[in-house]
């Protein structure tokens, strides 16, 4: 399972896009089950920003399954469906 902790970029725009679509684009590559997004608690700007990330086309198209941890609601659990690789 890969992880991205977004508390060292919370106050920079850029810096959270960057960090979250680095880390779908690895999850893609390595074609993780599971990646974990940890947005804090605080006054909830975070978890906003990660909301609409996740509800875009490109992000929409490859989860499968969108999990808030019952026991920490500053994490997130993003489950994916990844598309069959095409074997030239």
């Amino acid at each position: 399972m890969l992880k991205v902790d977004l508390h060292d970029v919370a106050r920079d725009g850029a810096a959270i896009e960057r960090a979250l679509r680095e880390a779908f684009e690895e999850a893609e590559r390595l074609r993780v089950k599971c990646l974990q997004i940890v947005h804090g608690k605080g006054t909830g700007q975070l978890k906003r920003r990660v909301d609409r990330f996740l509800k875009e086309p490109q992000v929409k198209a490859v989860t499968r399954n969108i999990d808030h941890d019952s026991r920490n609601w500053g994490r997130l659990f993003i489950y994916f469906r990844w598309p069959e690789r095409n074997r030239a």
